[in-house]
Order: C-alpha cells, then structure tokens, then sequence
C-alpha cells in the first residue's frame, strides 16, 4: 500500500482510510438477507448479462476462425473466360446530387470492352438530382459511352425495386453495383470477373475502405467499426463456409442467380442480406477479395450515421424474422445454422442493453448490501466476454490492414465504445420496429463527395428532423451520470470507468446531433436566401 502516503498528503488520510476500509467492508455480512425482490431483480440482470455475454464471446470465435482460415482467400481465379461475358454496371442514386459527378467520373474510367459493357444510371431521386443527371448522361451518351438513364417517378421497392427493374432491361450476364458514394478502381472488372468462370460462384464481394475516414472522429470510429467487418467477419465466415452477406454494393452478381434466387424483394431494408441467404440457401458460392478496394464515403454527421445503423439493424431484424425458418429446415448443418443466427441476430443486443440500463442502478444498489465485490466471480468472465472481446476484435482487424498505423487504434478504442453506447436507443427502435412488422421508407444516408476539389459537407444542404432522439439520449446520460454519483459515494470506483462510457456515449449522441442540425438549418436558410436574391436580381 505504499501509494496511500502520496494520496493521503492530496487529500486527507481520514478518506484515504475510510477508502481501504470500505473496498473489504462486510458490514451487512448477517445482517442484509437477499428477499424475493432481490432475486427477481438480479435473476434477470445477469440472465440478460449472460446472453450479452455470449454474443461478445462470438467475436473470439470470429477470430480464432480468422487465423485459420485466412490464408483460404483466392488471389487469382482458378480458370479464366476465353471470351469476357457482358457486364452491366448499376449505379442506384436517390438524391445523390452531390456525388454524381464523382460517381461517373470513376465508372467511366473502368477498363472493360466497351462493346460488352452497359452502365445503368438507376435514378429515383425527387430533387433537382433528376434534371441535372439525365442531362449529364445524355450528354455522355452523345459522345459515345455506353450509358443509359432510368428514372421511376415513383419509388416502389426503394433500391431493391431500381435494381430489380434494371435487371429487366439489362443486357449484362453479371450485374456490377455501386451506391452513389463509391469510387471503383479502374481494374475493377479487371481483377473480378474472371472468378465467375467458375459456373458456381454467384457473387464476388470486395472490400470497403473510406474517402474521409480522416475527417473527423466519427469518420474514423465508424471506419473501426467496418474495418472489424470487413478485415475479420468477412475473411472469417468465407475462408470456413459459412454463410456471408453481399453488402449491396462494390460487387458483382451473376443475373442468373439473382433470378434462381428469386430476385430483388423489398420487405425488407436489406435486401442485400436478404438475396444473399435466399441464394446461398439455394447452393449458390459466395467469393470475398479483401485485396481489392473499393473507396466509399462515411457519414460525417452523428445523426446521419444513426440512421445508417438504423437501416441496417431494422433489416437485418427483418431478414432474420422473414428466412430463419427456411434456414432452420434447410439441410445446412448446424455449424452453419448456428453461425447464421449469430450474423441474422446481434441488433437484438440494443434492445436487452436499455433493460440491462434501467435496472442498473437499483441492482447496484442490492448488491452494496450483499456487498459487490464478492461479485467479481461473475462480473470478470462477463467483462472478459463483453468488453475485451471488442478491444481484441477491432485492434486485430486494424493491426490486420495496417501494421504501420494500427497503434491509433488504441486511443480510439474509448471512442468506439461510447459511440456502440450512441447507437442503443436508434437502433433499439429499429430492432423493435421489426419486431412488430412496421414497415418503413428506405432513408438515405446523406453525401458529399469529400475528394471532389472544394467539395465541403454542405455543398448541397439536408435539412434533418430526428424528433425526440437526441432528448431521449440526453436523459440516459443524465440517468448514467446519476449512476456514476452513486458509485462514488458508495466507493465503487471499480464500475466509474464502464459508466463513463456511457455517460459520454449518450452526451455525444444527443448533443451532436442538436447542434449538427442546428448548423443544417442555418445552412438551409442561408442557400434559401441566395436563391431569392439570386431569382430577384
């Protein structure tokens, strides 16, 4: 104890050895007796604790399946085509004005036969993106490029009803797509198409990385996020045949297993998941090239970002609602069963971590009676399996993709964690949502072509409405900072650093996102003048 002189003489040796006293204090031992309302209050606690617990123990799992199959990801096809099969190239965009330019520049420039490649603009936006596209194209068209412009004055199926009546009119044996914020590398079809020489591949996935993943903390905690998807999941699941997921852009399908699979279906908000089990169920060989990149943009905006989560943990809710019991009857084997429910389900996790929250502070409470640290025997495995599972699986997958610059990682980690915090009440409503079988519009996710020279967030401005949210985040990390008050007056400094983790994850969230969209409605207000003025003069 040679370090409570030094603490002493800072604060006084009266607290000092109150302190000591009260981290080996017994003194309810006998006396405070666990009643029923105890056992109904910490029962469920750790039950829900223990099921969080072992989603978090899955991403070991991911990682020791990482190392052993990591060297099974293909560098070159097995065969090649003796003549290149038609391509079509779908570029699906709802108001995407911002980044169009970008978008064409990039696809433009991809090295294919010209006589067997097709670019589709797929086009449902409703602003002024409509105009100022269908011009663009058909002024590339004139000047000879293999391009054509479909515009649906309605948007039935959202992206997946555009690709599905693209397909109709597309005259490619394998469908290429790209969302409006990416920008594939010349050699795209180059160093992909020949995989599907082989009859049985129906899709070739290539690997995101980030335009601005440097532009400010959110761009690069949501690049963690990904990178962790992306560099290990991925890898993982491909290299020991299991089931993954076509991530709805930079790759490739064959037309005929998007047909054998029946199609393009919009009951859901993923209907990149969706079409991927549908196919992989049908016997359908999935291909992951995590050597070839594919440039995108992030959200740069806290609630934008939100609502990109939103999009996915609602689909994937409703994916795994609308095939779960196809895949339960199928004949894949357990193993991949298993797996599947894992990959269909971890959102469900949002939800069980607002009960978890609301029962915090009342289960601290209990236990300071029964005395908490005679707890740690539960506490430590469930911390091993939550907390440390993510240090390891996002610090790995960044040591992975760059063994340079990986040690940032570290001092993003706290960042990472409060802004998984910053998702629990967005995502919770969109996991309950499907639950329930409300149906919702697909929300884009707003862009601004951040490589563009000059191009600021704003260029072209959104005006945001995310309603009650931010109140609602502000109040938990109000209630978490209450928690935190009670730690510290009743010496339970062990639980002050998860709790501030939420505190600030919470704070971050709502407050962000007030005044995010407080400077989009001032930027909106300030482009609504310049057009009177300039309409005036």
């Amino acid at each position: 104890m040679g370090y409570l002189p030094s603490l002493a003489f800072l604060i006084g040796p009266g607290k000092v050895e109150k302190w000591s006293r009260a981290l080996a204090d017994n003194t309810f031992s006998g006396i405070h007796q666990l009643d029923w309302f105890d056992i109904a209050l910490l029962v469920p606690y750790f039950l829900l604790m223990g099921i969080l617990a072992i989603y978090g123990a899955h991403r070991f799992l991911v990682i020791a399946r990482y190392f052993r199959h990591r060297h099974k990801v293909p560098r070159i096809p097995a065969k090649r085509f003796e003549n290149l099969p038609p391509v079509t190239i779908q570029l699906p965009l709802f108001n995407e004005r911002n980044v169009v330019d970008q978008l064409l520049d990039a696809v433009l420039k991809i090295r294919y036969p010209r006589e067997l490649l097709e670019i589709q603009v797929l086009d449902d936006s409703t602003d002024d993106t409509h105009p100022y596209t269908e011009a663009l194209v058909t002024r590339l068209k004139a000047q000879g490029h293999p391009i054509e412009y479909i515009h649906r004055t309605n948007r039935t199926g959202y992206k997946a009803g555009a690709l599905q009546e693209g397909m109709a009119k597309a005259k490619g044996e394998f469908l290429a797509v790209f969302d409006a914020d990416f920008i594939p590398p010349a050699d795209f079809l180059e160093n992909t198409i020949h995989f599907f020489a082989d009859p049985k591949v129906g899709v070739v996935q290539t690997r995101w990385t980030y335009l601005n993943r440097d532009h400010n903390l959110l761009t690069e905690v949501q690049a963690l996020m990904l990178d962790g998807h992306f560099a290990l999941e991925h890898t993982a699941r491909y290299g020991a045949g299991l089931f993954f997921n076509f991530n709805g852009t930079a790759g490739i399908l064959r037309r005929e297993m998007i047909i054998d699979a029946g199609g393009w279906q919009h009951d859901t908000l993923t209907e990149d998941s969706d079409l991927s089990y549908r196919a992989q169920l049908k016997g359908w060989q999935f291909l992951y090239l995590p050597w070839i990149e594919c440039p995108s943009e992030l959200p740069v905006d806290t609630y934008g970002f939100q609502v990109q989560q939103q999009r996915w943990a609602k689909g994937l809710t409703q994916v795994s609602l609308k095939l779960w019991p196809m895949i339960w009857r199928s004949d894949v084997g357990w193993r991949e069963k298993v797996e599947a429910w894992f990959h269909l389900t971890p959102n469900i996790s949002y939800p069980l971590m607002v009960v978890v929250s609301a029962m915090m502070l009342p289960v601290m409470m209990v236990r300071f009676y029964i005395g908490w640290q005679q707890m740690l025997l539960v506490d430590a495995p469930l911390i091993v399996c939550s907390f440390w599972s993510v240090v390891s699986f996002y610090l790995l997958a960044e040591r992975e993709l760059d063994r340079k610059t990986w040690k940032r990682a570290i001092f993003l980690l706290p960042f990472l964690l409060a802004m998984g915090v910053a998702l629990t009440i967005s995502n919770t409503k969109a996991v309950m949502e499907a639950l329930m079988g409300k149906q919702s519009s697909f929300v884009r996710t707003p862009k601004y072509a951040p490589k563009l020279s000059g191009a600021q967030p704003g260029a072209v401005a959104y005006r945001r409405k995310s309603g009650w949210l931010p109140f609602a985040e502000i109040g938990m990390g109000v209630f978490f900072l209450t928690i935190v008050a009670y730690c510290i007056n009743v010496m339970n400094f062990f639980a002050l650093p998860f709790l501030l983790i939420f505190v600030c994850g919470y704070f971050w969230a709502g407050f962000s996102t007030l005044w995010q969209e407080h400077q989009a409605k001032l930027r909106c207000e300030r482009e609504a003048r310049r057009v009177e003025i300039e309409a005036v003069s």
